[in-house]
């Protein structure tokens, strides 16, 4: 088994992969950048080396010093995290060159998945169904009016080689088009460092559902459930919830098929996300994409298997059995994860500052993933994600309830943040019904 593990990120994440690192006897490592040498993570782990100031390209994004701070602290395994490194074949190679073992998918499956186009053609080859789209990459706006024309409108504009819902856009017609097209490319250049972009066909109604897989080490994919995550802002995940109020029992085993030959079909270990497409009105799915890494809302499929995911990554890594019997695997109950960020709950726009209260709420099925306790400064350099509240209930109208309860109980004072749209959203009819869609947000925040 690994002994020791540099968690190559920051905040509730980085926490979290050392809390479960301890919990097995492995020497956590943290890495930190300037603006993070207070938080909980850094004081948490065994051993913390400084990486850098605090812009990410300077700090947590220099894949070569993390490196450096492994071979110092003599840290065996790399565990990435989500986002900043954790989906760079490049880096990964760069770990297993330095001889340390990589908490993560073989690189060729990451770079596989990492371009949308390639994985979109090569889940076609696989027998997963894939929305109507390009096949290639579209280079400008003449061959984008020829593409949609073959596609037929309304079509999805995004980054290729993207993520996060950055540059995303519908154009209903020819006359959006070309402003769809430019935003997205302008964008994935800036934030993807490629201008390719991929069309897809609008889906009006729809469902945003992912299926958990995890690629064990003697060669099988399973798939743990699906997670709802149509409550978005700017194609931005803020709530999920898992099983799916949308998903009927046909459609979910469908899903859960189709999300184990995607795995199959690049040789996939460890653990990650198939995302699929739900069209609301035909009760059918689409591929979209395959997140090698995992993910930020993993915790409610813990919480409703009893399996640690981040037990299972270092398990993977380590050639070894899971924890858990695969044949045995059961679902019970239902879980809810509400982000919480330090953001206008109105227009979400970041609000960064000192923290001067922070009480977190407790009970029965509350479970609190933070990043920060008072005392901590949220800064403009990062993703503004203060922290998880997730939700554990027998039935959904349970976990609705301590909802409720949890996020009226949940006191930070300093920045703004978005506690009072949850309550909003826990009390929105809609969501109440569970008959919503990823126009839920904007419904509630009309322009």
């Amino acid at each position: 088994m690994l002994n020791s593990v540099l968690v190559a990120n920051r905040a509730e994440i980085a926490r979290r992969v050392i809390r479960t690192a301890r919990r097995m006897g492995i020497r956590a490592v943290a890495v930190y950048s300037d603006a993070d040498a207070d938080l909980p993570y850094v004081r948490e782990a065994d051993q913390a080396v400084r990486i850098g100031p605090a812009p990410p390209a300077s700090s947590y994004l220099d894949g070569a010093a993390i490196i450096e701070a492994a071979g110092q602290t003599g840290a065996a395994a790399v565990h990435p995290g989500y986002g900043f490194l954790a989906e760079n074949a490049d880096f990964a190679r760069q770990v297993m060159a330095a001889g340390l073992t990589w908490i993560g998918p073989d690189p060729a499956a990451i770079e596989q998945m990492g371009d949308k186009i390639r994985a979109r053609n090569l889940m076609e080859r696989a027998g997963v169904p894939v929305s109507p789209g390009s096949r290639e990459p579209v280079t400008d706006v003449a061959a984008a009016l020829a593409e949609a024309d073959r596609i037929g409108y309304p079509v999805m504009v995004k980054a290729a080689a993207g993520g996060g819902g950055i540059g995303m856009g519908v154009a209903a017609g020819p006359a959006d088009l070309q402003a769809a097209f430019e935003t997205a490319r302008s964008r994935a250049e800036r934030f993807f460092g490629s201008p390719e972009i991929l069309l897809e066909r609008y889906v009006q109604r729809a469902r945003h559902v992912e299926v958990q897989i995890l690629g064990l080490a003697d060669g099988r994919v399973l798939a743990l459930g699906e997670r709802d995550c149509s409550v978005q802002r700017r194609h931005q995940k803020v709530a999920e919830e898992t099983p799916s109020p949308g998903v009927s029992a046909a459609l979910r085993e469908q899903m859960l098929a189709a999300a184990v030959q995607a795995g199959e079909a690049v040789g996939y270990r460890g653990a990650g996300t198939v995302e699929c497409l739900v069209d609301t009105d035909a009760g059918s799915f689409v591929f979209l994409e395959m997140n090698t890494r995992l993910q930020v809302e993993h915790p409610v499929t813990e919480l409703v298997t009893g399996i640690d995911l981040v037990e299972q990554q270092f398990l993977i890594a380590a050639g070894q059995p899971p924890s858990f019997d695969p044949a045995a695997v059961t679902f019970t109950g239902h879980a809810l994860e509400l982000r919480i960020y330090a953001e206008d709950p109105v227009r979400f726009l970041p609000g960064p500052g000192t923290i001067t209260q922070w009480d977190e709420p407790e009970g029965d099925g509350i479970r609190v993933d933070a990043g920060y306790q008072a005392g901590n400064t949220v800064t403009p350099f990062y993703d503004p994600l203060l922290a998880k509240l997730c939700l554990y209930g027998a039935d959904r109208d349970q976990a609705l309830e301590r909802a409720r309860k949890a996020v009226a109980a949940f006191a930070i004072a300093g920045p703004k943040t978005n506690l009072a749209f949850h309550a909003e959203l826990l009390t929105s009819p809609r969501f109440v019904s569970g008959d919503y869609d990823t126009s839920l947000v904007s419904r509630l925040r009309p322009s």
